[in-house]
């Protein structure tokens, strides 16, 4: 439905709604209406710097859009659908004004902008329920003895929103900065979208029947302590985390040589903590199709499957992985070749003639028998090692 042209400015009383305004596509879910709890009004009125004042209906009219697109972008930014319950505020119907108002001005176009508000609702979900669950609930434990966590959490927020929004636009910015310098960096318009990157995943070995052994409490430490090793590691490196699944994490790295040393990082860091399962790892080279900060494609897929049968405390790559660190310099195509190299500077050495500098290689690789692979033929992948000291 797309509503009348006239609109009210901020400050007009909020329009009356119809009696009857269902949410398009599917009935409106009336459990999902907002609580009524006083703390979390108080809460929510803190946080968003605004009283409920609009119903879904009167904020799209008094944004000046289509109920059916406010109600795209709601959901988009992975909101329940709350009826009409008068919910929504000053700051809802201007993040509206602001999504509709790119498209208008044609700088988004309307399916980028609910892409734009669904990767920033999934990002700061997360980011939101991992503050509350293992930041903020371990500071509002009461202080003194008779004090209610509802005492302390008010006051709590109130100190620290101002502070983790400025850190929130600061890191924001920051990694904007280095997707763009990424972006403009690329060949072409095409790599800009589809991109050859090597992709990695490590995967905990036996995590499966650690899940029975563990309490809760533990198994929610070990995967805090995986993920945060993983993601320091990926990043002090030069690479990029592009998820973490619990017992797993994907990373991508623009080149053969960074991904290599992220991989065997990894191995090493794993095994000298003894609380750790065994690692593995699986990587392949290729084109890959990035979306919403995801990757997809053949490559992903075949990194994937070379992780399940890699070895523990192994990485395994791909032929196209291995041509790469060979073309670079970090590897030799062949032990083989790598002696015969090492072989000819001594003889020259010995006899008294400058010796040819022999490459510094920094890994090796070991063919692997060639096997089939569900869903992508017959793949013949090399086994990853380090050559000399890290």
């Amino acid at each position: 439905m797309t509503v009348d042209d006239t609109t009210s400015g901020a400050g007009a009383e909020p329009p009356s709604e119809p009696s009857v305004h269902p949410t398009p596509h599917h009935e409106v879910d009336h459990t999902a209406e907002p609580t009524d709890d006083p703390l979390a009004i108080r809460l929510e009125q803190l946080i968003l710097g605004a009283d409920r004042r609009y119903t879904p209906f009167q904020a799209a009219r008094t944004a000046g859009v289509s109920m059916d697109l406010a109600s795209r972008f709601w959901r988009a930014m992975g909101f329940a659908d709350i009826g009409q319950a008068r919910a929504l505020t000053e700051a809802d119907v201007l993040a509206l004004r602001r999504l509709a108002g790119l498209v208008e001005a044609g700088l988004l176009s309307e399916p980028m902008a609910i892409q734009v508000a669904r990767s920033t609702g999934q990002t700061t979900a997360r980011l939101a329920e991992w503050q509350i669950d293992s930041f903020l609930e371990g500071l509002t434990e009461p202080p003194e003895p008779g004090m209610t966590r509802t005492e302390v959490t008010y006051p709590l927020v109130e100190l620290l929103l101002p502070e983790l929004e400025e850190f929130l636009v600061y890191v924001w910015r920051r990694q904007l900065a280095a997707a763009t310098g990424r972006v403009v960096q690329a060949a072409d318009d095409e790599e800009m979208v589809d991109r050859r990157l090597a992709v990695g995943f490590a995967d905990l070995v036996g995590f499966t029947r650690l899940t029975r052994r563990l309490e809760e409490a533990e198994l929610g430490e070990l995967v805090e302590s995986f993920e945060t090793t993983c993601a320091d590691l990926v990043a002090a490196h030069g690479g990029r985390l592009i998820k973490t699944l619990g017992d797993e994490v994907l990373y991508a790295a623009d080149d053969a040589g960074t991904a290599a040393e992220i991989a065997l990082r990894l191995i090493e860091a794993m095994a000298q903590d003894e609380t750790m399962p065994a690692l593995r790892v699986g990587i392949a080279f290729g084109t890959v199709t990035t979306r919403m900060g995801d990757v997809f494609g053949t490559t992903v897929n075949l990194a994937s499957r070379l992780t399940s049968i890699a070895p523990k405390d192994a990485v395994l790559v791909d032929g196209a992985f291995a041509q790469e660190l060979t073309r670079t310099g970090d590897a030799p195509a062949s032990e083989a070749q790598a002696a015969e190299e090492a072989a000819v500077a001594e003889k020259e050495r010995q006899e008294g003639v400058e010796p040819v500098a022999v490459p510094r290689y920094r890994y090796g690789l070991q063919p692997m028998w060639q096997r089939p692979v569900r869903g992508l033929g017959v793949v013949e992948p090399w086994l990853l090692a380090r050559r000399g000291t890290p």
